[in-house]
């Protein structure tokens, strides 16, 4: 029975998963979690810094300073209703921001906390942050990375953040890959540890991974750890129902990918590429060979897919014999190099019987090497072409061979 078979039938069923950010209330610099509730906060912070919000009207001053830090006026005062902040006094504000750009912080990532979580604005900065900073830092952790999930700073450090980064540490390995991991899914780092984390770590191990296999599988995608055992039980399901064995080294890969689609989703993409003319087993085939060719955004699949069949006369099997040519990008990789190969074919540098989509294949450096810099100073086309100021010719569809 084929996948999508099995999946029509398990969408009767809702899957649910954990939901991260549990736990870790104060203690260790953490103190009350301020983007939960920001009334309750008030028994946290100073009394001078932190008025009554019950009211839902914005606070013209809050406006004006969250403006004042780049925020539009739209967006300070939706921050100002929504999280239910009110600045009275902005020396506190004012300390917040001078300590984030003393750890590193741009005004950019500063722009991005006020965004998402403009009551840290609210918080004792050497009481309250200054300890998490220390921490984060002493494990490398970017601070543009750490804007992208400012809540973290809103955490227990003895309580959640420590007791957490020590349990990934055992499971992921050397702090190397500690960092790869976070820096990708540093939101995952919000996950409760006791009912997220090492739950989700055990159903791995009932699953049949080794330890080496789940340290990988973290590094590649730390966002497992947000999911309930069941939903990764039946991710195991599905990798055996397509037919990918867990011994194989590419399956990490492949659960990675599955564990972010819900499963309405993964019928729609398989119906999409079905829909080209391929067979669910052919499909199924290049995922194992390129996985985020099914993590890709329906209408991203469906215009470069389109691209090759239509512009540069490809058929559908040549295309997912390369399946990684999915994940290039259409305007800043694909079109700019066909333009390339168009002008050297043009100007009678290559032949006409080159070979796609091979040709448009590999990293920048490489195709830049071998088409660009080659020819750079005889058909200097070839760098206005590989800087997208060229388009491929409307010819350039007879010149290619799959």
């Amino acid at each position: 029975m084929m996948f999508g078979s099995i999946c029509r039938r398990r969408l009767l069923f809702r899957i649910h998963q954990i939901p991260g950010g549990g736990g870790g209330g104060g203690g260790g610099g953490g103190g009350t979690n301020p983007l939960q509730s920001i009334p309750p906060a008030r028994n946290s912070y100073s009394s001078s810094a932190v008025a009554d919000v019950s009211n839902s009207e914005p606070c013209p001053d809050t406006v004006s300073y969250l403006i004042s830090c780049g925020l539009s006026p739209t967006a300070a005062a939706a921050a100002t209703t929504g999280q239910r902040l009110r600045i009275c006094s902005t020396d506190k504000a004012d300390a917040v921001c001078a300590l984030l750009r003393h750890y590193g912080f741009a005004n950019a990532d500063i722009l991005r906390i006020v965004r998402s979580a403009s009551v840290l604005l609210l918080v004792d900065p050497e009481r309250i942050l200054r300890p998490k900073l220390d921490f984060f830092a002493s494990l490398g952790f970017k601070p543009r990375k750490l804007a992208t999930a400012p809540f973290l700073l809103a955490r227990s450090l003895d309580k959640h953040l420590v007791p957490s980064i020590q349990f990934l540490r055992g499971i992921i390995g050397s702090d190397d890959h500690l960092r790869q991991a976070l820096h990708r899914q540093p939101r995952t780092l919000s996950s409760d540890l006791e009912t997220s984390m090492r739950p989700a770590v055990e159903a791995l191990r009932r699953g049949g991974l080794t330890e080496a296999a789940i340290s990988k599988l973290l590094v590649i995608n730390l966002c497992v750890l947000r999911l309930s055992p069941d939903r990764i039980s039946k991710v195991f399901e599905d990798l055996k129902e397509i037919g990918m064995c867990i011994a194989d080294s590419r399956s990490l890969y492949c659960f990675g990918v599955m564990c972010t689609l819900k499963r309405e989703t993964w019928l729609r993409k398989l119906e999409l590429y079905t829909s080209f003319g391929l067979s669910e087993g052919e499909v199924f085939s290049a995922f194992k060979t390129q996985p985020t060719m099914l993590a890709l955004a329906d209408d991203n699949i469906e215009k470069k897919v389109r691209f090759l069949l239509d512009e540069l006369k490809l058929g559908i099997h040549a295309i997912m014999s390369r399946p990684v040519i999915l994940c290039y990008s259409l305007d800043k990789c694909i079109l700019p190099r066909c333009a390339v190969l168009s002008v050297l074919m043009r100007e009678g540098r290559i032949q006409r019987e080159i070979k796609l989509p091979q040709a448009l294949l590999g990293t920048s450096r490489e195709f830049s090497t071998k088409y660009v810099l080659k020819h750079a100073d005889e058909i200097p086309d070839v760098v206005k072409a590989y800087e997208g100021l060229l388009k491929p010719f409307p010819s350039s569809s007879l010149l290619f061979r799959g």
